[in-house]
C-alpha cells in the first residue's frame, strides 16, 4: 500500500464514521438513548450528549475495512490478528455500552478487559515476550510470564486512555498521535488496518471537536475511550514483538506517555489519600492545565507534548540503546510528577 492510497482509504473512512456518527448521533438524540447530561460537578458540557461516538468509530471502521476486503479481493486473506482484533472489538464495545447505559462496578470491568485480552493471547499468540535490551545485559524475555503481563500492561492502558477522555478531542487525540507515530516509525502505516482505525477516528473527532457546530457534538463514552485504549495497546505489543517491524517496547511507552503518567500518578495518589484508584475526580492533567489555560488551549498543549515526546523516543531509539531510552523515559516521569504536582519537593532554607 503505497501513501496514495493510504490517503484515498483515510477519506473513505472519514466519509463513512461521519455519516455513521451524524446517523447515530440523531438516533441517539430523537429517542433519548446514550445520551450524556450535564451535571454541575464533573460534567460541564452546556447540553446533552450523545454517548455514541465509539459505536459510530467500530461502525465505520467494519463498512470501511469491508470495502477494502471487497475492492483488493482479500476474502479470506485478512492476517489473523487483524481478524481477531475486529471480532473482539464487538463484545468489547457491547459491554462497555451497557457500562455507558447502566454503569458497571469497576472490578466488573477490569474481568471484561482482561477476559477479552486473555482471548487475544490465545486466539492470535501475541504476547509480551521480549522487553528488548532495557538494562544492557541482553533481551530480557519474559516467557510465559509474558501473557499475565501483557494483561496487566493491556488493562492499564485501557484504563489509561479512559481516564484521559476529559475534554473534547483529548482521548481520541493522543490515541491518534500514538497509532501514527507506531505506524510510521515500525513501518505498520502500510498496514489497511491502522489506516483505516485513524480515518474512523478522525471522522469522528471532527463532530466531537464541534467543526460541525457545537450542536452537533457526540462523545466517545467509555465505550468508545476502551475501544480506542485496546486498539492502541494491542498494536503497540504487535508491533513491537513481530520480527516484520523494527521497534523498540521501550519506545512505544513514549508515544502513550500522557496517558500513562496521568494514570499512574492519579493512582498512586488516590490511594495515598485512602480512596478507591477508581474514585472519579478532578485531578487529572487536563484539570490542572485549564485552571490557567481555556479546553481547546490545554487540548493542543497535551496533544502537542504527546506528538514531541514520542518524537523523541522515535530519536533516542535511533542514536542510542534501549537502556538509553529507559533512563531517560524515567528521567521524564519524575519531572512530569514534580512540575504536575503529584510528587512535592521540600526545600530545606536556613533561616
Amino acid at each position: 500500500m503505497d501513501l496514495t492510497i493510504i490517503l484515498d482509504y483515510i477519506i473513505i473512512s472519514i466519509i463513512a464514521s461521519m455519516t455513521i456518527n451524524s446517523i447515530l448521533r440523531n438516533y441517539a438524540k430523537k429517542y433519548k438513548v446514550l445520551v450524556d447530561l450535564p451535571d454541575r460537578s464533573r460534567k460541564f458540557h452546556k447540553r446533552p450528549t450523545p454517548l455514541t461516538g465509539g459505536l459510530g468509530i467500530l461502525l465505520a471502521l467494519l463498512v470501511s475495512g469491508k470495502l477494502y476486503i471487497d475492492l483488493n479481493n482479500l476474502t479470506g486473506y485478512l492476517p489473523e490478528f487483524t481478524f481477531q482484533l475486529m471480532v473482539i472489538s464487538v463484545p468489547l464495545l457491547i459491554l462497555f455500552l451497557i457500562d455507558d447505559l447502566k454503569g458497571l462496578k469497576p472490578l466488573i470491568r477490569i474481568i471484561i478487559q482482561c477476559i477479552l485480552s486473555g482471548y487475544m493471547i490465545f486466539s492470535t499468540g501475541v504476547y509480551l515476550e521480549s522487553l528488548g535490551n532495557l538494562f544492557g545485559f541482553g533481551n530480557i524475555n519474559l516467557g510465559l510470564f509474558g501473557i499475565p503481563f501483557t494483561l496487566f500492561c493491556v488493562v492499564g492502558v485501557m484504563n489509561a486512555f479512559n481516564m484521559m477522555d476529559g475534554i473534547n478531542g483529548l482521548c481520541s487525540g493522543c490515541a491518534m498521535i500514538a497509532l501514527i507515530l507506531i505506524g510510521f516509525s515500525s513501518g505498520l502505516i502500510y498496514d489497511s488496518m491502522l489506516v483505516l482505525i485513524i480515518g474512523s477516528t478522525l471522522g469522528f473527532v471532527i463532530f466531537n471537536l464541534g467543526f460541525l457546530g457545537k450542536k452537533r457534538g457526540v462523545f466517545l463514552g467509555d465505550s468508545g475511550s476502551n475501544l480506542i485504549g485496546f486498539w492502541v495497546a494491542w498494536i503497540a505489543v504487535y508491533a513491537s514483538q513481530n520480527q516484520n517491524y523494527f521497534i523498540e517496547p521501550i519506545t512505544m511507552l513514549w508515544f502513550i506517555s500522557i496517558p500513562l503518567l496521568d494514570c499512574v500518578g492519579l493512582i498512586f495518589s488516590r490511594i495515598k489519600k485512602g480512596l478507591s484508584w477508581s474514585t472519579a475526580g478532578r485531578d487529572h492533567i487536563h484539570h490542572k492545565l485549564m485552571k490557567r489555560f481555556t479546553a481547546r488551549q490545554t487540548l493542543i498543549i497535551i496533544l502537542a507534548i504527546t506528538f514531541f515526546t514520542g518524537l523523541f523516543g522515535i530519536f533516542i531509539e535511533i542514536i542510542a540503546s534501549s537502556i538509553v531510552s529507559s533512563i531517560l523515559f524515567l528521567s521524564y516521569a519524575i519531572m512530569y510528577y514534580v512540575l504536575t504536582g503529584f510528587v512535592k519537593i521540600k526545600y530545606l532554607t536556613n533561616n
